[in-house]
């Protein structure tokens, strides 16, 4: 039985973060199952990252204000929802949720919503400000379409009970759905060379790696301040130096912002300037490279439902050092492939000290359990087959059929 899915979304452009790989990933293998993805995005059609786009797109945009208003959205959904077995939310925070609720309410044509982690009662606590202004979307904008969505996906346990924390106006249909990506295209590639070919200052050290949006809730500045606070240790010999390798911080990811010029002026007021190393975004072999030549990957995030970096670092046999706030944390624990502390900055110096304090072949067996875990848990395959069997399953339940 062979579907027509439609997937909606703000924009498909790579540096808004991990969802739009994840799109990408879930329509490429499900197209290779014979099903027909396409996708709507509120992007101009010529903008550089549509043009490259590997699946079927419609741009509708311009799009208005930070809430992302797309006129067009709602009158092209209504003319053509008949075309689609379903279509698939991509956050909810935008015009893209509410517009999907809007156009298909009353349409035979079901919809789901990936909530992307964006339900995390962190945001509450951290932005009450911007909490607040969320609270006058969610009663007539976010919250009938949660609960008029034929489902909504979460990609882990740990996601699907912390959302019923934020709002107390809750009600919808949740379903906990498998989450990945594809990993390194070359699993066997050397792509470090490659890597340190271009980066030279890099070789001969031991490298930790951070590859992300550079955001305040990913806790680059807690990174920062935690591999401050090592060299010191290792300074006055209370921490283990291990090879005599030179410790590096690698900071890979978009560093156009005053948040990021921020974390830099903090790096050099810590006196480790020359010890953190900017790349900024990087893609493809680039990407790769960074992450394997690393010695572990480094994600003290406060808020984080899946991390598709931390999967793309298993996938490369690289471990994982994240903070309990990560959602699959305890996954990733029971497979022995990282370790993993609090959110803060001594639960990001115990990430380091801990891996400091293992052994060579403790490490070895660490990297092989990294690879072991990506391949039993996070691939883009069992995501894509998990989003069919749900869908499969709420649409036998309505005796829906299949358009032809």
């Amino acid at each position: 039985m062979k579907l027509k899915i439609l997937h909606v979304m703000a924009s498909v452009n790579p540096s808004t973060g991990g969802p739009v790989e994840g799109v990408r990933q879930i329509a490429r293998i499900n197209r290779g199952y014979g099903h027909q993805i396409e996708v709507v995005s509120f992007d101009l059609p010529d903008d550089p990252w549509v043009r490259d786009f590997p699946q079927k797109i419609y741009a509708l945009g311009p799009a208005y204000t930070h809430f992302r208003y797309c006129p067009r959205l709602v009158p092209w959904l209504r003319a053509h929802a008949a075309d689609y077995d379903c279509v698939v939310v991509n956050g909810i925070w935008t015009y893209n949720c509410f517009g999907v609720w809007a156009a298909l309410r009353n349409l035979p044509c079901p919809y789901y919503v990936y909530t992307h982690g964006m339900l995390d009662p962190w945001f509450k606590y951290r932005y009450p400000l911007k909490h607040f202004k969320k609270w006058l979307f969610w009663p007539w904008a976010v919250y009938p379409a949660l609960r008029d969505a034929a489902g909504v996906m979460f990609t882990c346990e740990e996601e699907r009970l912390l959302a019923r924390e934020s709002f107390w106006m809750y009600d919808c249909n949740e379903v906990v759905v498998n989450y990945g990506t594809p990993g390194a295209p070359e699993p066997d590639k050397n792509y470090a060379e490659g890597f340190l070919t271009r980066h030279p200052t890099l070789r001969d050290k031991r490298r930790f790696v951070f590859l992300g949006r550079v955001h305040p809730k990913k806790g680059p500045d807690v990174l920062i301040k935690a591999f401050a606070k090592i060299l010191t240790e290792q300074a006055a010999g209370s921490t283990p130096v291990t090879d005599g390798s030179e410790p590096v911080l690698i900071m890979a990811g978009p560093t156009d912002g005053d948040y990021a010029d921020t974390l830099k002026v903090l790096a050099g007021r810590l006196g480790i300037a020359d010890r953190v190393y900017w790349t900024g975004m990087l893609q493809g072999d680039d990407k790769w490279g960074a992450l394997q030549c690393g010695d572990a990957f480094l994600l003290p995030s406060h808020q984080e439902n899946f991390g598709i970096a931390v999967a793309e670092s298993l996938s490369v046999g690289v471990p994982v050092l994240i903070s309990k706030s990560v959602n699959i944390w305890s996954d990733i624990i029971a497979d022995g492939a990282g370790i993993a502390e609090a959110d803060t900055v001594d639960g990001c110096v115990a990430l380091f000290r801990r891996w400091l304090d293992l052994s060579e072949p403790e490490r070895a067996v660490m990297r092989v359990n990294a690879r072991e875990c990506f391949l039993r848990r996070y691939t883009s395959r069992r995501a894509a087959v998990s989003l069919l069997a749900n869908i499969y399953q709420v649409m036998h339940a309505a005796g829906r059929g299949v358009k032809s």
